[in-house]
């Protein structure tokens, strides 16, 4: 469950959480943002490190803290990635007056987390997962609305996109919710035709669980 916490205090040289934060202020700015950390807490469990959530105006751009190395480079890590070279990205609907984003993108991106920690299965641009259920994780996760988006697309993260760290290189893959059609339409076309057409009517992907 996510839990919201300030980005935690560090008292050990973090070089990778300081360039994920670095590339967002680029964005953003040094604008407050949300932040949760999950329990258990890595280290102890394949949880993530965090997950931060921006106001991006129309939607929240949530942004992952914990597939790359945060901390010191580790010697036995591949020298030219941070950790797993990427961490996970996804905007959904803000309307105004909202000052939290919602909790189910937190707990599905740490879903989506520890599934990579496990399997070591690294969703590239142009993959698809599909989940066989609501992206939001209805009806199991509190609070996340019913959707017909199933699968989820990856794209590189269009504003973000791949930053040099101390630790090595880290691509930033956005997940975007599609529907069952749309998978099976990229499956005879490709994925990224088909996220193309949807950008036509949201430029930055966002995932919208009312679209379906």
């Amino acid at each position: 469950m996510p839990d919201e916490t300030p980005a935690p205090e560090r008292e050990l040289a973090s070089p990778g959480w300081d360039a994920i934060d670095a590339a967002l202020v680029a964005v953003y700015g040094p604008a407050p943002h949300q932040h949760v950390s999950y329990e258990p807490v890595a280290g102890e469990a394949t949880n993530l490190a965090g997950c931060a959530a921006h106001d991006a105006g129309d939607h929240w751009h949530l942004v992952t803290y914990g597939l790359s190395e945060l901390w010191e480079k580790q010697p036995t890590s591949h020298p030219d990635y941070s950790g797993w070279g990427l961490e996970l990205t996804m905007r959904v609907p803000r309307a105004d007056g909202d000052t939290q984003a919602p909790g189910w993108a937190f707990t599905m991106l740490n879903a989506m987390g520890r599934h990579i920690h496990a399997t070591r299965a690294i969703p590239l641009a142009g993959h698809r997962i599909d989940l066989g259920r609501p992206v939001t994780g209805h009806p199991d996760v509190p609070d996340a609305p019913a959707t017909g988006l199933t699968a989820f697309a990856v794209v590189e993260d269009p504003q973000l996109g791949v930053i040099d760290t101390p630790n090595g290189r880290l691509a930033f893959h956005q997940l975007v919710g599609i529907t069952e059609a749309e998978r099976a339409e990229m499956v005879t076309t490709s994925t990224e035709a088909v996220l193309a057409r949807l950008a036509g009517a949201s430029p930055l992907l966002v995932t919208d669980p009312a679209r379906a």
